[in-house]
């Protein structure tokens, strides 16, 4: 009977440490986000593996050249962005991970009218030697039309990271 318990209790903890895995990931995307949101490029960089590569209509590589493509970001009048993870993937191993969910994009015109795009995004982070998430592969694609509002609602959620 003592066995059964005792596997019973690793079992519970096995569970709620790979639950604080799956947030510890969830709470990097949101702080990800956070750094463009806030036009931070240092701390924006701090998130970018080495290796990193950001794929979209070509392939950038490296935090350089991703910090290079995403200037406009940092512009003070530059487009805005923000994303949220909906999902959060994370390999039994724990040092793979992936995050995906909406993003919204909110620019100008050449007329000055406000334009907002939404789309998906997709991060692969992977837990470092030192022990942080970093994201390794990042890519993104447009959607035709704005989510279903409760997609959207995740946008405009609580953080509780």
């Amino acid at each position: 009977m003592h066995k059964i318990a005792y596997i019973a209790v690793i079992l519970v903890f096995s569970v709620v440490a790979f639950a604080d895995i799956i947030d510890d990931v969830r709470c990097q995307e949101i702080a990800f986000s956070q750094s463009v949101e806030s036009r931070d490029t240092e701390e924006f960089k701090s998130f970018l593996d080495t290796d990193a590569r950001f794929v979209g209509s070509t392939v950038t590589r490296g935090p350089e050249e991703i910090v290079a493509a995403w200037q406009p970001f940092f512009a003070d009048d530059g487009p805005v962005i923000k994303w949220r993870p909906k999902f959060v993937e994370v390999l039994e191993e724990g040092t793979l991970a992936l995050t995906r969910g909406p993003y919204r994009m909110i620019a100008e015109d050449s007329e000055g009218n406000r334009v907002e795009n939404w789309g998906t995004f997709n991060s692969v982070w992977r837990k470092n030697a030192d022990g942080d998430w970093r994201v390794v592969f990042d890519a993104g694609n447009s959607a035709s039309a704005a989510p279903d509002e409760e997609t959207q609602s995740l946008l405009d959620s609580e953080n509780d990271c």
